[in-house]
């Protein structure tokens, strides 16, 4: 969350996205990620996280001045491929999950830096980007995960993917698994346009195999 000089009166503010860095940047090859705006915070999800902060960071802003300017943005890296991220199932049928969340932190803390880098120019307040509550963007936990996918990956050798490139499966021949499983990696964005074209792409497919 960014505070604004001046005040800010939009009812509804995710009507914009960044993704001038997605692939990279003039000083890093790797995916940064996108940039997009959100739901408009107000004083009482400000005031819930603020005693650890607030006085602080802002001292001469209550709680209701800080809402009336806030902008808030959210940053999302792409989760780059790592092969040891992974669910198996144990030989006593129980679930595991290998992750390591650290993959692609530098990609993020670049990002964020373009962000605060253009804050001034934006009309904001460039000392005060707040990070320290769920509102204002700090690091979201594994609990939080929302787009799921890369369990099913394709790729065309069977060592590393599960899925040939029309997403059948390499050791069967009528099954196809077209939901996001089949992602490599997930991406810096929602994954439901890319899920759905995919989906068509193999649906023509199909019908090309069916005759």
């Amino acid at each position: 969350m960014a505070i604004s000089k001046e005040p800010n009166d939009t009812q509804f503010q995710k009507t914009l996205a960044l993704h001038d860095w997605y692939f990279g940047a003039d000083d890093w090859d790797y995916p940064l990620g996108g940039i997009q705006m959100l739901g408009k915070s107000d004083a009482e999800q400000i005031h819930g996280q603020a005693p650890r902060w607030a006085g602080a960071v802002a001292p001469d802003m209550p709680f209701e001045v800080l809402a009336h300017h806030a902008v808030d943005f959210w940053l999302c890296g792409e989760d780059l491929p790592l092969a040891d991220n992974r669910v198996t199932v144990e030989s006593d049928g129980r679930i595991r999950l290998a992750l390591d969340e650290t993959n692609n932190i530098e990609g993020m803390k670049r990002l964020r830096h373009k962000l605060q880098g253009m804050l001034g120019h934006l009309g904001m307040h460039e000392h005060r980007l707040l990070s320290r509550s769920i509102y204002l963007h700090k690091g979201m936990p594994i609990g939080a995960t929302a787009h799921q996918a890369g369990t099913v990956r394709f790729g065309t050798d069977p060592a590393t993917s599960a899925l040939d490139v029309n997403c059948k499966a390499h050791d069967l021949d009528n099954l196809y698994v077209v939901d996001t499983s089949f992602f490599p990696s997930i991406g810096a964005v929602n994954p439901s346009l890319t899920a759905i074209a995919n989906a068509l792409r193999v649906g023509d497919h199909l019908l090309a195999r069916l005759g």
